[in-house]
């Protein structure tokens, strides 16, 4: 008997068409100053097609357009990439950087919407999520574009690298605000070790390679596995243009972490960094379902604790533990505390290897350490919660967390609007079509692409 694919099914079941829909029903009431678009991108393959992983399928981004308290439109569209064709990635010439999903991430950064996956050039969409081409920032981008992309909120400099099995493995770019790149350098001591996500903090770049890398023999079509031979690091890095040559590596314990919660230095100088993190059964029981294989666990995320890593720069030292036994994914921040110190933390709950627990919204008090969940309720899973500060804001969690629920029992979905302060819910928007469980995604507020006033 053949077994669907996990990806395939439930929650992931894959958005057959492209559809538009204005004038949406929305219970509670929006706040007025949301006004812009909720953009969020995954994978979805198009009807007949069986990808290999769950990471192959071809990337569908959402758009729901919020204005003066109304919800005035939904749609969803395909990220058109010589890929969605089924033009291969491997060439006999070598890779096609143009042959991607486009399926991890949408971001906005000097005017441009940009639909992200790692091991390829961005795409750009229109504000109504056409698909315009590949972005190479004229030309000078000549390497993958990692899906996890930073702004600084100071600067407004979009910092970024991308990542290969075969050296150079890791280059490092730095696009001003105008969307120019201004500088590049490749990272001496880097591995082939796969680098999904990274950081920055005001004066360094932060760099995590995992026990998982390169595996040119894996079948799924992403040659990745976790390698016990195959160090954990962190690699940090001064910014500026001579940072390359004064990167250190520091020894970490066996783990894998997908997606950093933020990093900072402390009062002391140190680096703090935070983020789910899995062991190496955690990581096998992940991959088994993002592949399909035997023995997975019931979630595309299992054993996944946020971990923190204190590195003191002067003696070397790495001070290391788990500091949630919350099995959780895809954690936010209000942006404006990117690479400083911050308070809350946001990510998504998901049920552990066992079944226990279940899907909902967290936060995280660090200063407290006091954790609040709001429970979305039964066969209801929450995407990843996009954090938008309120108008006159005054503290860190004033605003709202934007989450597009996937609930099985009414073949639906729905946005909902959380009070980012106590997680209570303000309004809800119903969407036309159920979304299928995805990735990442990004609030576009209006006055920042050009051509978005509709």
């Amino acid at each position: 008997m053949t077994t669907a694919k996990p990806y395939l099914t439930g929650h992931f079941t894959p958005v057959a068409e492209e559809i538009t829909a204005t004038g949406l029903t929305v219970e509670g009431s929006l706040p007025p100053e949301l006004s812009g678009r909720l953009l969020r991108n995954g994978h979805n393959p198009k009807p007949g097609v069986t990808p290999t992983h769950w990471f192959k399928g071809s990337g569908m981004v959402h758009g729901i357009r919020l204005r003066d308290g109304r919800a005035e439109w939904y749609r969803n569209r395909w990220v058109h990439t010589p890929a969605l064709d089924g033009a291969p990635y491997m060439t006999e010439h070598g890779p096609d950087l143009t042959a991607s999903t486009a399926g991890t991430h949408v971001i906005e950064h000097a005017g441009r919407l940009l639909a992200l996956c790692e091991a390829n050039l961005p795409f750009e969409l229109t504000p109504e999520l056409e698909t315009v081409g590949v972005h190479d920032f004229d030309g000078k981008l000549r390497s993958a574009m990692t899906a996890h992309p930073k702004e600084d909120p100071l600067t407004g400099e979009l910092h970024f690298f991308g990542s290969s099995p075969f050296p150079p493995f890791l280059t490092y770019h730095v696009a001003n605000a105008k969307g120019e790149i201004v500088h590049s350098a490749n990272v001496p001591g880097a591995t082939a070790s796969l680098k999904h996500d990274f950081a920055i903090t005001r004066r360094h770049v932060v760099f995590v390679e995992g026990n998982v890398t390169f595996d040119p023999s894996e079948p799924s079509g992403i040659p990745y596995s976790w390698s016990d031979q195959q160090l954990s690091r962190i690699g940090i890095m001064p910014r500026g243009t001579d940072g390359a040559r004064r990167v250190r590596w520091f020894s970490i314990e066996p783990g894998n972490m997908l997606h950093v919660s933020n990093a900072y230095e402390d009062d002391q100088g140190r680096i703090v960094l935070e983020g789910p993190t899995v062991d190496r059964e955690g990581f096998q029981l992940s991959w088994n379902w993002w592949v399909g294989a035997p023995g997975r666990g019931s979630e595309p995320v299992s054993r996944s604790y946020t971990r923190r890593w204190v590195l003191d720069t002067v003696d070397g030292s790495v001070d290391e533990q788990i500091i949630d036994d919350l099995a959780v994914e895809f954690p936010t921040l209000n942006e404006d505390y990117l690479g400083a110190e911050n308070r809350y933390q946001y990510a998504i709950s998901f049920p552990d290897e066992k079944g226990f627990g279940g899907y909902g919204v967290v936060k995280y008090d660090r200063t407290t350490g006091a954790r609040r969940i709001h429970q979305v309720g039964d066969a209801r899973m929450p995407s990843e919660a996009v954090f938008v500060p309120a108008s006159g804001a005054t503290n860190e969690d004033d605003g709202y967390l934007l989450t597009v629920v996937s609930d099985l029992k009414q073949d639906a979905s729905q946005l909902l609007v959380l009070d980012a302060s106590g997680l209570d819910r303000i309004a809800t928007v119903h969407l036309p079509q159920r979304v299928g469980a995805g990735l990442h995604g990004s609030w576009i507020a209006d006055g920042t692409v050009e051509g978005a006033a509709g």
